[in-house]
């Protein structure tokens, strides 16, 4: 294969806009070098971003964490910004593999690799992310949740770049967490689950979100397990219903590891675990 070192992010999308479906982007290359190896990817061209130092950025704009594409896990997962305005995704970096793989892997590349047991995947959708994407004649702006369209498949064109991507902060108050149920720590997620929750004043849920992943082709909100939650006092009772309604919505395939009933019933059993912590961080 060729390899081409960008000097710009111009540059960079030229390249992709020349080669097309051969070029693969290189940057952390924590997902691509594997599939190299193992002879499951076969590119003709590489395009290195990793000299593109305005794609390696976290601040806050209006409003939003914006993370830059370049950006390491282990740069996030150190960023007090990030655990001021999106402690969500402090946590979920922490479930990330092992030091060494946060220390190389970027941001932007999880996003583009679209593993549907990653973390980051599902804490863009729980967080209602803007991905930034720019080729060769236009930027655009995509939710995270049009972003992901199926098993390492992304609404990406093959002449476009991941270059940012734009978070709405936490509101003060929120609770959150990422119940993930794995076979060892740092290994891929069985089953994962992102809940965000808000209490009103007359000790009802507000507001409810649940994001699960590693149980389809994409996260997968489960929208009717958050809508019981509406306006319900919180109780076990009433997350156990969730997690159940939650195991009917996700859609996943049995593997070496576990069957699909079994991620189902995991799936409740994260559901509530995920509901229980966001619930504590309400009252924190």
């Amino acid at each position: 294969m060729d390899y081409y070192r960008a000097g710009s992010t111009d540059e960079a999308v030229q390249l992709l806009g020349r080669f097309g479906s051969e070029a693969k982007v290189l940057a952390g290359g924590q997902s691509l070098m594997p599939l190299i190896n193992m002879r499951l990817a076969r590119p003709g061209v590489l395009v290195d971003i990793n000299r593109l130092t305005d794609l390696n950025s976290i601040r806050e704009e209006d409003g939003m964490l914006v993370i830059g594409a370049i950006t390491r896990h282990s740069t996030i997962e150190r960023s007090e910004l990030v655990r001021r305005l999106c402690p969500l995704i402090a946590e979920a970096t922490r479930l990330i593999g092992y030091p060494s793989i946060r220390a190389r892997a970027t941001f932007g590349g999880s996003m583009a690799h679209a593993d549907p047991a990653a973390e980051y995947p599902g804490v863009a959708v729980a967080l209602e992310a803007t991905l930034v994407v720019r080729g060769p004649t236009a930027e655009r702006h995509i939710a995270a949740r049009d972003f992901f369209q199926g098993f390492l498949t992304t609404d990406l064109a093959d002449d476009e770049l991941v270059t940012e991507v734009r978070i709405p902060t936490q509101p003060a108050g929120e609770g959150w967490a990422y119940a993930e149920l794995a076979t060892r720590p740092g290994d891929y997620a069985t089953v994962g689950v992102v809940a965000r929750l808000s209490i009103d004043r007359s000790g009802r849920c507000q507001m409810a979100s649940l994001t699960c992943t590693s149980v389809g082709p994409t996260p997968i909100r489960a929208a009717r397990a958050a809508a019981i939650l509406a306006g319900e006092p919180p109780s076990a009772d009433l997350f156990d219903a969730a997690g159940a309604i939650a195991s009917e919505e996700v859609q996943p395939e049995s593997d070496a590891l576990s069957s699909a009933d079994y991620k189902r019933d995991m799936t409740r059993v994260m559901t509530r675990r995920a509901l229980e912590a966001a619930l504590q961080r309400t009252r924190t």
